[in-house]
């Protein structure tokens, strides 16, 4: 499932970049490039949900999520 249409960006791709090691918000920011030009920003609001997808590629929890 897309979770950035502006970027092509899938719930697939985020899995990926958890897989390797990125898992924060300013990482995950940064690799896709959110609020770009062009970019509508709303990917960039819920980033929380790209951090819990990014978590659940890789077998180490989250620092951020664990206190919820």
């Amino acid at each position: 499932m897309y979770v950035c249409l502006c970027n092509g960006i899938t719930e697939s791709d985020v899995r990926e970049a958890g897989r390797t090691g990125i898992v924060m918000p300013c990482q995950l920011k940064s690799k896709f490039g959110l609020k770009r030009s062009g970019c509508c920003g709303r990917c960039a609001k819920n980033i929380d949900t790209f951090v819990e997808i990014a978590v659940q590629g890789t077998s180490v929890p989250c620092p951020t999520m664990s206190d919820r």
